[in-house]
Order: C-alpha cells, then structure tokens, then sequence
C-alpha cells in the first residue's frame, strides 16, 4: 500500500526496502504482531549494525544497515495492512532513527580515531539532510489525494490520538519528537519557508530528493564500510550537505 496517489509516486532511491517490507508485512498481517513491534525489530537491528561496526565486522554491519531499511519500511506497511495508523508508531519510528544514527556516528568516530566535533558536525548534517527529504516528502503526501497524514508538515500541536492509541502516550512521544528533532524542522523551514504553498513537487525532483532519504544515507554508509573506507563516512557526510542548497534552490527558483 502507498502513502501517495497512483499519479504523485516517484522513484524513491532510499525506499529499496518497500517490497521486502510489504512481503514482510503481509506474512505478518494476520498475526498477533503489531507495527510497534516491528519498529522494535528493526530497533534492535540497529543496534546490531553498531555492534558489528564496533567490532569490525563491516560486511555484516552493511548487511544490517540493509536489514534495517527493509524493516523499517515494514511497520508502516503493516500499519496500512491492519488498518491501524497511529502517531505512537510515526514518532516512535522517528525517535529510534536518530538515536540509532547517533550510535552510528558514535561508534564510527570511536573506530577511526576521528575529531568528536567533526563526528558531531557530520551528525548533524545527515539529520538536516534527512529532515529536508521528509519535509517536502510530508508536504506532497499532505497534498496527495488519499495520502498518508500521519505525518504533520509543521508539527507544532499535539496530535489527536487515532483510535487504538492512549492520549497522553501520543503526548509524550510527540514532546519527545520535538526535544529531538525541533532544531533540524526549524532549519529547514527557515531555509524554505514558503516550500509548502507550492502546488506541486515533480517526480523527477523527488527522485533527486530521496537521496537525502535514511534508507539511501544507510546504503551509502553500508557501501563505505563493506569496501573498507570507513575513514571517509564522518567527512562524506559533511561535504554531501552541499546537495541541500541546490535542492532547495531549485524548489525555490524553479518550482513555485
């Protein structure tokens, strides 16, 4: 099941995972297992990635990192499958894919013996750089006929709980989203602070976006480390933030 109309689908490079995620999902459709548990899953799968990082087994950590994206992609689809979408599981996913990506980072500066301040800065990049991929990728869903909404172009205001989840669970995890994620949204607002009256985000920009995507920055990482060049993640990161003003300068001059 798509979050998007049949005619807004794009060729999303960092959604490599989509078709084992919904094999996945729909073996477990008509099970006891929930999408939360899924986001667990591939939570702890996560963090056996960083373990392998830590341990230098690269191979195995890239085969994780890709594990990961397949089974990330799963939670929504099984979400949609059961009929059950629920801001609990948006945020939660949300809150688990920076911690992990702090892992990551962390480990990968503690093995290369790099500059814990570039760490931080090349950190903070890949978290900008996937915060403008779901910014207008939010945007076309919310304008998307039949679109998935969970997801808030601006989340400023606590979400009604849907049926099935607590209030004040969605309350938490949303605070905790802020705490999280506020300094990276406002950013790239403040970067493109009309990007959501635009009336419509072409595919082939979409694709050029989805480069940006946590399932692509995974497999670029997953590339750097299976053919040993773990040394060049911290800086590739940095330098790849070049993309953002290019990006944003072609929906701001050429797509309004």
């Amino acid at each position: 099941m798509s979050k998007l109309a049949k005619e807004d689908k794009f060729l999303d490079l960092s959604d490599y995972g989509r078709s084992l995620g919904s094999i996945l999902a729909n073996s477990l459709k008509n099970t006891r297992f929930t999408p939360i548990h899924v986001t667990f899953l591939f939570g702890i799968c996560g963090l056996l990635a960083a373990f392998s990082i830590f341990k230098e087994y690269y191979i195995l950590a890239g085969i994780f990192l890709i594990l990961k994206s397949i089974i990330d992609a799963a939670d929504g689809e099984l979400a949609r499958l059961k009929k059950t979408p629920s801001y609990s599981g948006r945020y939660l996913d949300s809150l688990f894919d920076i911690i992990l990506n702090s892992i990551f980072f962390l480990v990968i500066c503690y093995k290369t013996d790099s500059n814990y301040l570039l760490a931080l800065i090349a950190f903070f990049c890949c978290q900008l750089q996937g915060t403008l991929y779901n910014f207008y990728y939010v945007i076309l869903r919310n304008k998307s006929i039949g679109g998935d909404t969970t997801s808030q172009i601006f989340e400023n205001k606590i979400p009604k709980a849907l049926p099935g989840e607590k209030q004040n669970t969605v309350k938490i995890l949303f605070i905790c989203y802020l705490i999280f994620y506020g300094i990276f949204d406002k950013i790239i607002q403040f970067m493109d602070k009309k990007a959501h009256l635009v009336l419509k985000l072409p595919n082939w920009f979409m694709t050029f976006l989805s480069i940006y995507g946590l399932g692509f920055q995974l497999l670029l990482i997953a590339f750097l480390l299976v053919f040993n060049l773990i040394d060049l993640i911290i800086p590739f990161f940095i330098f790849y933030s070049i993309f953002l003003i290019i990006l944003i300068g072609i929906r701001k001059f050429l797509l309004k």
